[in-house]
């Protein structure tokens, strides 16, 4: 696949990752989605001009959320960037058709002249799957097959593959084929080992989200991935890992901008899963040095993202940016802090520079 191996002897790549969250407008009032991809496009465009490596755009279907198409979204950052890696955050192949998926990507490599990928996933949230027909009881089957056969559209030559969530192919060919004889793919994966090992059992890098406790939790699912790789005879393979922040001035400030509207989305989506209400002493530990939230100064979570890179042994550390309906233009500055301080630091930091 050709897959670059970044190291913490080396030097990691850095990526931003957003959904398209939808911010509130001066009135009060949600900004309409079509803004709030607007939004987006300028956001990948700065992440291109302040040096981040990588940016993402997640598949949803809500309203707070705003990005369905994130390869559509993508091109626009496309056609006016020059460097910047664009690929998903995730792309929930689940209810989607692997076909599909690969041309529209492959287009995506394309117009971006060879800077596309996609990161696959089941999606911690399920609007698509009544959206689009399925039931949540194939759940396990449909992502196990389809992913299956994208592995098979990888090779770019006729398909021929069988299975029980959507017709065979006897000899189809999915076009356009990317001008690298593939298009990269990751796997996303929430923390669990049997998403691990198919990882690694197809020969795919990943992408671990971690959204909750601490990141030294998924120490023994990176170790789990290695030995699944060598078990299965393939060379070594990169390790990513997405986790919810923002960069600020001062910790002081970046707490206060973050904090009411990470709280606010967590609110609504733990009332819709049955969760508890998240607490400021909650939020605290998050943000604490071993948490999960890499909030603070470009200080505060350089120091953290270089540890997580240590302790997991990362080649990509993926930033989600923005927190429900954080403003537009707090998302920009810390896109720009990201970039022109962390990043730095960080590499600084680890030795990498």
């Amino acid at each position: 696949m050709g897959y670059e191996i970044l190291g913490t002897r080396q030097a990691p790549s850095f990526g931003l990752d957003t959904f398209g969250d939808v911010e509130n407008g001066t009135d009060g009032q949600p900004v309409s989605q079509a803004e709030a991809i607007r939004q987006v496009v300028a956001e990948g465009v700065l992440a291109d001009q302040v040096g981040v490596d990588y940016f993402g755009v997640g598949e949803h279907h809500r309203a707070e959320m705003a990005v369905s198409s994130p390869d559509v979204v993508l091109a626009a950052v496309a056609g006016t960037t020059e460097r910047i890696r664009l690929g998903t955050a995730v792309t929930v192949l689940s209810s989607d058709d692997p076909v599909r998926v690969y041309e529209r990507f492959a287009t995506l490599d394309a117009v971006s002249r060879g800077r596309a990928e996609v990161t696959l996933g089941r999606g911690s949230f399920t609007e698509s799957f009544p959206l689009f027909g399925y039931s949540l009881d194939d759940y396990e089957a449909l992502f196990a097959e389809k992913l299956d056969l994208f592995t098979h559209l990888q090779e770019e030559k006729p398909v021929e593959w069988t299975g029980t969530v959507r017709p065979a192919l006897d000899g189809a060919q999915a076009f356009p084929v990317t001008e690298s004889g593939s298009l990269p793919a990751w796997v996303g994966v929430g923390g669990t080992p049997q998403s691990v090992v198919r990882a690694a059992a197809y020969g795919l890098p990943l992408v671990m989200a971690v959204i909750g406790g601490s990141p030294e939790q998924f120490t023994p699912l990176a170790d789990l991935y290695r030995r699944a790789l060598k078990e299965a005879g393939h060379a070594e393979l990169p390790i990513s890992m997405h986790s919810p922040g923002h960069v600020a001035a001062t910790d002081e400030l970046a707490v206060a901008q973050h904090f009411p509207h990470h709280q606010a989305a967590f609110a609504k989506i733990g009332a819709e899963r049955g969760w508890g209400p998240m607490s400021r002493a909650d939020y605290d530990a998050m943000a604490g040095p071993r948490g999960a939230l890499f909030v603070g100064s470009p200080e505060t979570v350089a120091q953290k993202i270089a540890w997580a890179v240590r302790a997991l042994g990362l080649s990509r550390f993926q930033l989600k940016y923005g927190a429900g309906a954080l403003p537009h233009e707090q998302r920009l500055e810390s896109i720009r802090l990201y970039g022109e301080q962390v990043v730095p630091r960080v590499k600084e930091l680890l030795g990498t520079v």
